[in-house]
């Protein structure tokens, strides 16, 4: 192992919590400092690109595959590294923030996997990146339960063969964590996140039959992939465990991803696990990347924009073809629904829909998918195990019929769909319910019966955005304007009082949502995530 730095080079500058020298250990804080020293700047360099790229698309509106990694793509000789046997078998993947309750009943769902987010359903409170962290390491060690206050429900953990395998996703590259500084800067909060859960769980997973695994999101390039790949080589050696014991999923959740997945996997070959289709952020990503590029470039209500969409179904099966071509798993999207207690005509509506798509998703060769909710979790089992029957995964199907051409990715103007008002006030509804609950320290927030994260305020504002600054008019006449864009939201910010009374309207956040909504989608200067300001409003 590597000769520690002094921790004291690590600062912390937060309210003591509970059990934080569990997590927050001398040891621990000096691996955490030699991650920033060494791949902060890099880092950096990524960031100034991501931005000068974004440049060139403003200035040419298009996007393609790069010509500088063709003989990457030409060569077929290449894979990535087998699967262990923890996982292997993916089918059903069940996401959630790292709350004590949470993570009991996500390992315990029946599923295959646990997507155990500090990223888009964690709001990055230093009590949920601290406490998140101890609650997993509770989880290996099998010292955790939970009992309900309000209920008096008890949880506990399933024999250790019946839980889900973690694989674990840190914050992005763009976030910083202000508690942790380091030679007078913060740390970015993916080295925060990956390196506390790192340090203390590597060799215990490792001694469960299982590993470190990790979800890596908002990857825009090869580059970015090849960063990380750099950090798990020096992780592992300062650890002392063998290269390519970590595996990674990268999610291909921006438009610029999607152009370089072969060369993703290549840089991640040795530690790579599969790619994963994100279609919030995607959608995201594309207003963020294209908004300056005209009507052709404007997504209708995102409700409308569903995985059947043509430039949507060229981005999942060449995800497929890819990854298969390439050995890796392809791991599908997210069924968001939270099912009614009391109305079963909802849920059985929803159940088909639910049902479809994972249908879909298995006879077009994913080898998995995910959900929100446990009780989504056996109809999606069942979809694929229609499909695979005893076999852990599809990765035989090399979807060879599949050829995407780089325009397909962003033909945007072949949807049949439009921006609707109503679009509009949805954006607005969810956008204020998401914030107000995220600067409250939720990250994942059940809102008209679907569980959202970050990157539904994301595409949320982004859409405002984008049909303000495109002049769209809506089926009724009306034009979008920020105007508009205000007295919805000031009809949504007094149906909200009106619905939960003006006593918890002012013990929430609620004006500040609203204003920050406003702020970041009527802004001239396109702020590049939402994240970004609300994290300087929130507290804790």
């Amino acid at each position: 192992m590597s000769a520690p730095a002094p921790s004291s080079l690590v600062v912390v500058e937060a309210e003591p919590l509970p059990r934080q020298e569990e997590v927050l250990t001398d040891a621990a804080l000096a691996f955490v400092a030699e991650l920033h020293r060494r791949f902060t700047p890099r880092r950096d360099e990524l960031l100034a690109r991501r931005a000068e790229r974004r440049a060139e698309i403003a200035r040419t509106s298009t996007l393609g595959f790069l010509p500088e990694t063709a003989a990457v793509r030409a060569d077929d000789s290449w894979k990535v590294a087998p699967a262990p046997a923890a996982l292997n078998d993916r089918r059903v993947e069940i996401t959630g923030p790292t709350d004590r309750k949470m993570t009991i009943n996500a390992l315990n769902s029946g599923a295959k996997v646990w997507l155990a987010d500090f990223e888009d359903a964690s709001a990055p409170t230093w009590e949920n990146v601290v406490l998140g962290q101890v609650n997993l390491v509770d989880a290996y060690t099998r010292n955790i339960d939970f009992t309900d206050a309000r209920s008096g429900k008890s949880y506990a953990l399933r024999p250790a063969d019946q839980l889900a395998t973690v694989v674990m996703r840190p914050r992005g590259w763009h976030l910083e964590e202000r508690h942790l500084t380091v030679d007078g800067r913060p740390v970015p909060g993916a080295l925060v996140d990956f390196g506390l859960y790192f340090f203390h769980n590597a060799q215990r997973l490792i001694d469960l039959g299982k590993g470190p695994y990790f979800y890596l999101p908002k990857t825009e390039s090869h580059l970015e992939a090849r960063l990380w790949n750099e950090i798990f080589v020096f992780a592992q050696d300062y650890v002392g465990i063998p290269q390519g014991t970590v595996r990674a999923t990268v999610l291909i959740e921006t438009i610029t991803a999607a152009y370089e997945m072969e060369e993703i996997l290549y840089e991640l070959r040795d530690h790579a696990a599969g790619l994963n289709a994100g279609r919030w952020d995607y959608l995201f990503s594309i207003v963020k990347n294209f908004r300056d590029g005209g009507a052709k470039f404007v997504l209708p209500d995102r409700n409308l924009v569903t995985m059947t969409a043509p430039f949507m179904r060229a981005y999942t099966e060449l995800l497929v073809r890819t990854c298969h071509k390439r050995g890796a798993h392809a791991i599908g999207g997210m069924a968001a629904f939270i099912p009614s207690r009391r109305d079963a005509e909802v849920n059985k509506v929803a159940f088909e829909k639910v049902k479809a798509d994972k249908d879909r998703e298995a006879g077009d060769g994913f080898d998995g998918s995910w959900v929100a909710h446990p009780d989504l979790v056996p109809i999606a089992m069942a979809s694929f195990d229609a499909v695979l029957g005893e076999k852990p995964n599809q990765k035989d199907r090399l979807r060879e019929d599949v050829h995407v051409e780089g325009p397909e990715l962003i033909d945007i103007a072949s949807l049949d769909a439009h921006p609707t008002f109503d679009g509009l006030r949805n954006a607005v509804q969810v956008g204020i319910r998401y914030i107000e609950a995220w600067l409250r320290g939720l990250g994942a927030v059940a809102i008209f019966n679907l569980m959202e994260d970050a990157a539904t305020a994301e595409i949320s504002r982004s859409q405002i955005w984008q049909w303000i600054n495109a002049e769209v008019v809506f089926e009724d006449g009306r034009q979008a304007t920020p105007e508009l864009a205000r007295e919805v939201a000031a009809e949504e910010l007094a149906a909200i009082r009106a619905e939960i009374g003006d006593e918890a309207f002012a013990a929430g956040k609620w004006q500040q949502a609203h204003d920050l909504l406003l702020r970041v989608s009527l802004d001239a200067d396109y702020a590049d995530f939402l994240t970004l300001p609300a994290y300087e409003q929130l507290v804790g």
